[in-house]
């Protein structure tokens, strides 16, 4: 498993659109499962409704974590993505 912290700067936080993009980008690694984790919370990052329900804002310090074949590739699309969009 590898992680990494990621502080959130969009003055919205995770909203709709960039929560269903990351939802995508996290499903499409076949064989890798993603993880998002603020504070004590820790949910599938493919799963939409609950990356929306833990209410992540601007200045939240998020973990993402990947497990599986596809670790490396996975992170370093997720990191790029996290600072393009959030």
């Amino acid at each position: 498993m590898k992680e990494f912290k990621y502080l959130i700067t969009d003055p919205i936080g995770i909203h709709a659109r960039p929560a269903g993009l990351l939802a995508k980008l996290a499903k499409s690694f076949e064989g890798t499962t993603v993880f998002l984790t603020k504070g004590d919370q820790t949910v599938k990052a493919s799963q939409l409704m609950k990356l929306m329900n833990l209410g992540v804002k601007a200045g939240d310090e998020v973990t993402i974590q990947v497990e599986g074949g596809d670790e490396d590739a996975a992170l370093a699309a997720l990191e790029a993505f996290l600072k393009e969009n959030l």
